[in-house]
C-alpha cells in the first residue's frame, strides 16, 4: 500500500480519464478542469466498471417544473444502471450516504501520483 506514479499529466487531458491497474485494483484517473482525481473502478450498486461511463453534467436543484442543467464534466454516469457520482468526490448524485471509494492524487514534476490507503 502507497504512493504510485501512474501517469504523466499530458495523457490526460482536460475532460478526459485514463484506467490503470494499482495494487490489483482498476483506478480510473479522471481530469476535470484541470484538476486530477481517482476513482475505485466498481459502481456502489452492482459493481460494474463505472469508470467506462460517460462524463456529464446532471440536473441541479430547483423550483417545482424547473429544469436547469449544470456541472457538465463533473458527473460520471455508470455504464450498466445510470447511476451518477460525482467524479470530485465519489459521492453518488441521488443519495449522499452512497459512493465510490476515492483516493487522494498528488501532482509534480507532470506525474500523476495516485495514493492507496493502508
Amino acid at each position: 500500500m502507497g504512493k504510485h506514479v501512474v501517469a504523466r499529466i499530458d495523457e490526460i487531458p482536460p475532460g478526459g480519464r485514463k484506467i490503470v491497474r494499482v495494487e490489483g485494483r482498476e483506478v480510473g484517473l479522471f481530469n476535470v478542469e484541470g484538476s486530477y482525481y481517482a476513482l475505485k473502478n466498481t459502481c456502489a450498486h452492482q459493481g460494474a466498471r463505472v469508470c467506462l461511463g460517460r462524463i456529464v453534467g446532471t440536473t441541479l436543484p430547483g423550483a417545482v417544473y424547473e429544469y436547469r442543467y449544470g456541472r457538465e464534466g463533473h458527473i460520471l454516469r455508470c455504464p450498466w444502471h445510470s447511476w451518477e457520482y460525482d467524479i470530485t468526490t465519489g459521492q453518488s448524485v441521488f443519495d449522499p450516504t452512497i459512493k465510490v471509494v476515492s483516493y487522494a492524487v498528488d501532482v509534480a514534476d507532470g506525474e500523476v501520483a495516485v495514493t492507496i490507503p493502508s
